[in-house]
């Protein structure tokens, strides 16, 4: 099974682009292997191209399924983070497709629309191989494409690249957090910041959106008094209470905020940027999310 383990890497990639989980990649590559063991490897021509093709499939597949279970998620959904290592030679766009934010946005494409923008947009497979991929025609296929391109182009958010920038922002945030200074939070927010939490009705979370630069400093320093400390802890079955670590790593291509406890990730927090200032901040404590992440 060298020839899939050579792909595995690659595998992964499109799946957790295509589907936005970690969990549900993995389980779509473990299924495109199982399908791999099945077949003869001398008849196919092309091993990688066939691979990504039942992986993507699997994906297509899994994220229709996927999203009809999100109808009924307690609260928002976001992503589950991923580790990615810094990778200044990566392709631009590669990385792009893997940032808190455009998954976000991919989330508001169909199935379909979704695996063409990933396959053209950030592994930059011709037409006619997606087209084959998804069972459409060409035409069809570059429709769906520019349909999902402009769809993304006026959702898609504004962001600073510059990595060392967005550290130092996500530093003085949790600094300026866990010291509880409103005056330097505010400072750190545009006027209309947001705050996405996603604690899928198994962490104590905000069920919803909150916006404004005043409410989510208020927010903040509420759930960063001891009492609601307990309270979240207790929430995700942590009774004894134990001490929270918090530290800084790479996670879906940018710096984010890592809160671990007991030897186990608790939360994840990811900022996007722009312009100097904080205009979102995603938290992530749905416990599903966070297993398969390693305090820092």
């Amino acid at each position: 099974m060298s020839t899939f383990e050579d792909h595995r890497s690659l595998l992964v990639a499109v799946a957790y682009r295509i589907l936005g989980s970690v969990a549900d990649a993995e389980d779509v590559v473990q299924e495109a292997w199982l399908r791999w063991s099945g077949v003869d490897e001398a008849s196919v021509e092309d091993p990688k191209a066939y691979l990504v093709t039942v992986t993507s499939r699997l994906a297509i597949d899994r994220l229709r399924w996927a999203k009809s279970r999100r109808e009924s998620y307690v609260g928002p959904w976001l992503p589950e983070p991923i580790s990615t290592t810094p990778d200044a030679a990566e392709q631009a766009e590669l990385a792009d497709s893997v940032e808190m934010a455009m998954l976000v946005v991919l989330e508001t494409l169909s199935p379909l629309e979704r695996a063409v923008f990933v396959l053209r947009e950030a592994f930059d497979l011709p037409f006619a191989e997606i087209a084959e991929i998804i069972g459409r025609a060409e035409p069809a296929t570059r429709q769906l494409a520019r349909r999902a391109r402009e769809h993304v182009r006026d959702k898609r958010p504004r962001f600073d690249v510059d990595r060392d920038e967005r550290r130092r922002i996500t530093e003085r945030f949790m600094g300026a957090s866990a010291g509880g200074d409103m005056d330097a939070l505010i400072e750190l927010f545009a006027d209309q910041v947001t705050m996405v939490s996603d604690g899928g009705g198994k962490a104590r979370a905000a069920l919803r959106v909150i916006t404004g630069a005043e409410n989510v400093t208020r927010y903040l320093l509420s759930i960063n008094t001891p009492a609601n400390m307990a309270k979240f802890l207790v929430s995700i079955g942590m009774s004894d209470l134990p001490d929270m670590e918090f530290a800084l790593a790479t996670l879906n291509n940018a710096p984010a905020i890592v809160i671990s406890a007991a030897g186990r990730v608790i939360s994840v927090i990811s900022l996007l940027i722009a312009d100097g200032k904080i205009e979102t901040i995603y938290v992530l404590a749905n416990p599903d999310k966070m297993g398969h992440l390693q305090p820092s």
